[in-house]
């Protein structure tokens, strides 16, 4: 009994996965847009989530390389030449950022780099939570104060490089929106773009009092003041830094 009770509650849960993982929208090159308005999302917190893993091909690499291990048992005993996993973990630092225009015409950026960490309840009504510099399963989370949407214009939501080294193509990044109601909007970052070192994500935009969310996934080689000019923010851009760095 104890084993049909085991199946049992496995394909249970198999099902209550499946129900959740149903309840996700992904934006794509097909579907790019849809009204936060319309599925009755547009009030409360809007909660805007980065995170990031290694590419599946370095995994498979380490699993290969495990293989070997279990072919020649004497191996494990010699060395292990780290260096090219522990680097190509270690060094991408991803982060989020926003850029915000207001109704009323004033404009900035909410990101790591600098301490702009924006606030909820007053302009730009965008905050962010923290820095994640280590790819945690929790990763960096922007939150929208929507109930203030009638003063925000639109919002681009991005992700950059902080230490410069391009690794967009050593890594698997998503964006997932959590509004108040409905079901989770997920974009992921699935194109190989190896210099790049930022990605338009995608934009928030209050059209005649309607919220859209419009995937973009744009890579540039440049930083923010070319996503500024990309999208005509018309801001000046100088060199930043992160707190605690030199």
């Amino acid at each position: 009994m104890a084993f049909w009770d085991s199946l049992w509650q496995n394909k249970a849960a198999q099902f209550d996965s499946g129900s959740a993982a149903s309840n996700t929208i992904d934006l794509t090159r097909r579907r790019p847009t849809i009204s936060l308005t319309k599925q009755g999302a547009a009030t409360g917190n809007l909660r805007v989530n980065l995170s990031w893993k290694m590419r599946t091909s370095d995994i498979e690499g380490r699993s290969r390389q495990s293989g070997r291990l279990l072919r020649h048992p004497l191996k494990f005993f010699q060395p292990e030449p780290v260096q090219a996993h522990t680097q190509g973990v270690a060094t991408v630092d991803l982060d989020i950022g926003c850029l915000y225009e207001l109704t009323d015409g004033s404009k900035g950026v909410v990101q790591p780099l600098g301490g702009y960490f924006g606030d909820l309840n007053d302009p730009p009504y965008v905050k962010l939570s923290g820095d994640d510099r280590f790819g945690s399963p929790s990763g960096e989370t922007i939150f929208v104060n929507l109930d203030h949407r009638d003063d925000i214009k639109r919002l681009l939501f991005f992700v950059y490089i902080y230490d410069q080294t391009p690794a967009f193509d050593r890594t698997h990044a998503k964006m997932t929106l959590y509004p108040s109601n409905g079901p989770r909007i997920e974009i992921e970052l699935d194109e190989r773009a190896p210099e790049a070192r930022s990605c338009a994500v995608f934009l928030l935009e209050n059209v005649k009092g309607e919220l859209l969310v419009r995937r973009e996934v744009k890579f540039v080689y440049g930083f923010q003041g070319e996503l500024d000019r990309m999208y005509g923010w018309g801001m000046q851009w100088g060199r930043g830094f992160k707190a605690g760095t030199p």
